[in-house]
């Protein structure tokens, strides 16, 4: 019964036009397995960022591109898109109000700055108190994303919150650029409205390279651009299970790279197609998206018709054989020209059925979607019941490879009305897109 339903879709795409049904044949199940075993083996270990498994992965996905002929992107000269981000790690915070010193376990600070030296006899910074009623969590998070530095005051009844943060914030993190922006010290203190305050911060900052790789098809039109997607990084190690700490990340998003880069194969075995299609495999998603923030600077958005990022589409979907979902579905008309566009050939694509988990903005298709473009995630993964994403268990075993197969199938046909210049999405409303 299974195999019948996996042979359905070839018999409709032969009704659907054998022109079509033809062009398919490169994108082959033998090719999928290949690439996704070895995007996820044991020898990446997890593809985590700034380690020698993710440069392994960026090398082969870059022998692929070439294996594919695409042409580098206008103005490079070569497929890797290499480019510095910054770890920022507290080296010394010294915070005193009223002339008492605040111990470093009630200080924090959200900063890109090497140092910072405040005091109140200086330039006045805005000082927020969060105060004993409020919700920690929420006025902590509005305060961090103000445009402004201020001095934030929490009271000690939200002494587990704090500590929350104050462990996570302690770790560091990564920034795009350092020495602008707001910051923020946050002081655990029953003082609501001090008078005098000396802060003292000292960071450690490293500068790293991260990699996207990025190829295309030139087409007729030189100033539209289509994007296929996927982020080739993984967590690395994980929590072991069995013994096992390699976090191979096959469905994340082994499968989506992999869909991605046998597109470019099949749509360089078509004619030449009207719009340009760009191929990129981004760095650094699970670490805050810093692949496709880099990437959206380089292109002008308003010349991007449409995105098609893919993310986990390496199981069967909720609605049966053959579908997926595009996150965001309701925020330009891309989805409805993919649906007529896959009309009768066995294959579909679904509004996302998982609203509350915020899929839109969680993965690479946010930052460009931000822009106003028609920039969405395909995906198959049953994100609610998935009990491997994010752990060791997440291995090429563990996907359905004719599905994998089909949603790739699936995608060069919804997308090609777009490519071809047929298709127009409407752009989306970057008001609505925070």
């Amino acid at each position: 019964m299974k195999k019948n339903l996996i042979l359905l879709p070839a018999i409709l795409l032969c009704a659907a036009g054998s022109t079509i049904a033809q062009n398919l044949k490169p994108i082959t199940q033998e090719k999928a397995t290949r690439i996704v075993k070895t995007l996820s083996s044991d020898d990446m270990m997890g593809r985590a960022s700034f380690t020698p498994g993710a440069d392994k992965a960026a090398d082969f996905i870059a022998g692929e591109f070439k294996k594919s002929k695409l042409k580098y992107l206008p103005g490079t000269n070569s497929y890797k898109q290499t480019f510095t981000v910054y770890r920022v790690t507290p080296n010394q915070l010294q915070v005193a109000l009223n002339g008492e010193k605040i111990a470093p376990e009630n200080v924090f600070a959200s900063t890109n700055y090497k140092t910072l030296d405040w005091k109140a006899n200086t330039n006045e910074r805005r000082i927020i108190p969060i105060t004993e009623s409020e919700n920690a969590r929420d006025a902590m998070m509005h305060v961090y994303r103000m445009e402004e530095d201020a001095i934030v005051l929490v009271h000690p009844k939200h002494a587990a919150t704090f500590a929350n943060y104050q462990r996570y914030m302690s770790r560091g993190g990564i920034v795009q650029e350092t020495g602008k922006g707001a910051s923020k010290v946050f002081i655990l203190t029953d003082q609501a409205g001090p008078t005098d305050y000396d802060i003292t911060i000292e960071n450690k900052i490293e500068a790293l390279q991260l990699t996207n790789l990025a190829g295309m098809i030139e087409g007729k039109r030189k100033d539209e651009f289509v994007v296929f997607s996927g982020h080739y990084d993984h967590i690395g190690t994980h929590k072991p299970i069995d013994g096992d700490t390699i976090a191979n990340g096959a469905d994340d998003d082994a499968s989506g790279t992999t869909a991605m880069m046998l597109l470019a194969d099949f749509y360089q075995k078509q004619r030449k197609p009207e719009r340009s299609i760009i191929f990129v495999a981004f760095a650094a998603e699970e670490i805050g998206g810093y692949g496709s923030r880099y990437f959206s600077e380089q292109l002008n958005p308003d010349q991007i018709v449409a995105m098609f990022n893919i993310e986990m589409v390496g199981k069967p979907s909720k609605f049966g054989p053959n579908s997926a979902y595009l996150t965001g579905f309701e925020k330009s008309n891309l989805g409805e020209l993919m649906q007529k566009r896959l009309q009768g050939t066995g294959y579909s694509i679904h509004p996302d059925p998982y609203p509350k988990q915020n899929l839109f903005y969680r993965s690479d298709n946010a930052t460009l979607a931000r822009l106003g473009v028609p920039a969405h995630t395909i995906s198959s993964v049953e994100i609610d019941k998935d009990e491997t994403y994010h752990t060791v268990n997440d291995e090429f075993e563990m996907l359905n490879m004719p599905h994998l197969t089909s949603m790739i199938k699936g995608i060069a046909l919804g997308t090609y009305d777009v490519v071809f210049g047929k298709a127009t999405p409407t752009r989306v409303d970057k008001a609505q897109v925070q």
